[in-house]
């Protein structure tokens, strides 16, 4: 009697593999850059584009740990006020006399520490979601940078941090640099490593996944601690960039992070989604803000174009899941 042969992996379809959602997005994007191309001769320029990444790709490195927290089915509305709370504490250490160096790397503490609390916290008090934590969170580390500064400005950093924001290597900005960099050690986590496939396990059913010997809290806090960690990064690039801080930046970043992990095919439910797609949906809006920026076009109108986008994302798969239970059921 032979052995019988048990395939591990799903045989390969050509139309499955075109018709995942990173795909789409990819249209997506070369719609977006044709339809700037109609609408500016300059869009195109090499260089613009170039630089333009440097005005939307510091909000991006929280959209990396974002994409862990949401796959665990869980949310993080605080990272916009862990921005502003790490840049003011960051500043008002420095005008103190505290060295650049040393308050840059305070800095980065502060934003791990928030992130921290946050995932302590949603740990501890299960029964609260963590929207409900976050948002206390939110409200309290925008507060504390309001007490710091009230309503000012600081600034007057030294020469050498513009670097991080303004300047080049190869003629690549520094920040892009930073981002794929980052890009790779957190893709490679998610999807190389146990710990992303943990991350899963939470998103798919994380009582299962605690009954199979998954740390589900110790892992919690550690994605959390990442996210406030990247939203001190952030703090970093965005100080650098406007070369000043005050209490209310980043206000509204935590709804732009959540947006394009969304777009990016990250199901909100959990379990579901790879780091690709994020990526793409980075790119996705930021172009589209840089593109309808040149012709003027108003804040709001591009607030309902990513609404719209938005309402695409997460039609589909449900349209997807209905079509596929009719032809079941047929």
């Amino acid at each position: 009697m032979e052995p019988r042969v048990i395939a591990s992996k799903k045989d390969f379809s050509l139309k499955g593999f075109f018709l995942q959602w990173e795909w789409l997005l990819v249209l997506i994007i070369i719609a977006v850059f044709i339809m700037n191309m109609n609408l500016s001769e300059y869009f195109l320029d090499y260089n613009n584009l170039r630089d333009a990444t440097m005005g939307f790709l510091d909000k991006a490195f929280i959209v990396l740990p974002m994409v862990f927290i949401i796959l665990m089915g869980d949310i993080d509305i605080s990272v916009g006020s862990i921005v502003a709370l790490s840049s003011v504490i960051m500043a008002d250490l420095y005008n103190h006399g505290v060295p650049m160096e040393l308050a840059v790397l305070i800095c980065l503490a502060v934003g791990a520490l928030c992130g921290w609390v946050n995932g302590m916290l949603i740990v501890r008090f299960k029964e609260l979601s963590s929207v409900i934590v976050t948002l206390a969170t939110m409200i309290i580390y925008r507060g504390i940078a309001y007490i710091l500064l009230e309503d000012q400005a600081s600034g007057s950093f030294p020469s050498w941090f513009k670097f991080l924001g303004w300047d080049y290597i190869g003629g690549i900005p520094f920040i892009l640099i930073a981002f794929a960099a980052a890009v790779i050690i957190f893709a490679y986590l998610l999807h190389k490593t146990t710990f992303g496939r943990k991350v899963y396990a939470i998103g798919n059913n994380p009582t299962a996944a605690l009954y199979s010997g998954v740390p589900v809290d110790r892992i919690k806090v550690i994605v959390f601690t990442l996210a406030g960690l990247m939203a001190a990064v952030t703090a970093l690039f965005l100080t650098s960039r406007m070369g000043s801080t005050r209490p209310n930046i980043a206000t509204g970043y935590e709804l732009e992070v959540i947006a394009m992990v969304v777009l990016g095919g990250i199901s909100t439910a959990g379990g579901k989604g790879r780091m690709i797609g994020a990526i793409l949906a980075v790119f996705l809006i930021g172009f589209l803000r840089y593109g309808l920026g040149l012709v003027n076009v108003s804040a709001q109108s591009l607030l309902i174009i990513l609404g719209l986008l938005l309402i695409v994302a997460v039609a589909i798969p449900q349209l997807k899941m209905r079509v596929g239970a009719s032809r079941k059921a047929t």
